[in-house]
């Protein structure tokens, strides 16, 4: 039976950077009936509004399940990723390697990210640098800081012939083996039935088969052609979430934790 709004109403936290297009693109189009309410901000703010109860699921950075105000369920089969380099997840260097940062500016929108810059500058390169937040204005980060973190669409579409970067994504499957999980479906236990779970999978499956309309929908107001973003949805980005995708986000979580940047590695249960 298609799902009716005076039967279920579903506030769903959504993403406004084109990495989450092809996981919504079904319900923005029309294409799938659904029960949600689309609720658009940045990555920190998509958890913040769910955490504090203004919104019933979203896709949230994967370290802010760890930060929850009560056990979290996830949407398995689903997620934002990586299995390499990512192209939209950087560390931006000012003139230094990264083991010779002595302060990193933070993307004030970023919240997982943030974690695997500190992860991977602590572990892999034993450094670590005094940590600024700010906005992400690439040029102002510079300014304050040895590198700088930027993520979504600025780093997707920073001119990297003039900056030079640390891919993260790249940096962390080389060191580990493992994929990593920027985000997932996530809201309180009970909030998704399994028809509400089960358009959160579809939708994915429709809007990765439709990656070359998103793209040219989403170039008509950029500066970047279509085969560009195109590229970047369908080569960068890793939206599984599988039995490795669950390692390499417990991996880590279990690291974040380590280094007191999460209290515990939480439970982890799925819709």
């Amino acid at each position: 039976m298609p799902f009716q709004s005076s039967e279920l109403s579903i506030r769903l936290g959504v993403v406004q950077y084109l990495n989450t297009k092809p996981l919504v693109h079904a319900f923005e189009t029309g294409e799938l009936e659904h029960p949600f309410e689309l609720v658009y901000d940045v990555p920190s703010e998509c958890a913040r509004k769910l955490h504090g109860g203004e919104t019933d699921v979203a896709i949230i950075p994967a370290i802010e399940i760890a930060r929850a105000p009560e056990p979290y369920s996830v949407v398995r089969g689903v997620a934002i990723g990586s299995a390499g380099p990512v192209n939209s997840v950087f560390l931006v260097l000012n003139d230094r390697a990264p083991g010779d940062i002595t302060s990193v500016a933070l993307d004030t929108s970023s919240r997982s990210s943030v974690a695997l810059t500190r992860i991977l500058l602590e572990k892999r390169f034993g450094v670590s640098p005094q940590a600024i937040d700010h906005p992400p204005d690439i040029d102002w980060m510079l300014e304050a800081a040895d590198a700088a973190v930027l993520i979504g669409d600025p780093a997707l579409e920073l001119d990297r012939d003039r900056y030079e970067v640390l891919d993260l994504g790249a940096a962390w499957t080389e060191w580990t083996g493992l994929p990593f999980v920027y985000a997932c479906w996530t809201g309180r236990a009970g909030t998704l039935n399994a028809d509400a779970r089960d358009l959160l999978v579809a939708a994915r499956a429709l809007g990765l088969a439709q990656v070359d309309a998103i793209a040219a929908d989403y170039a008509a107001a950029r500066s970047f052609p279509p085969e560009f973003y195109a590229a970047y949805l369908a080569g960068s980005l890793h939206f599984d979430f599988g039995d490795k995708e669950m390692e390499g986000l417990l991996r880590f979580l279990s690291y974040a934790a380590e280094l007191n940047l999460i209290r515990a590695v939480p439970p982890i249960g799925f819709y």
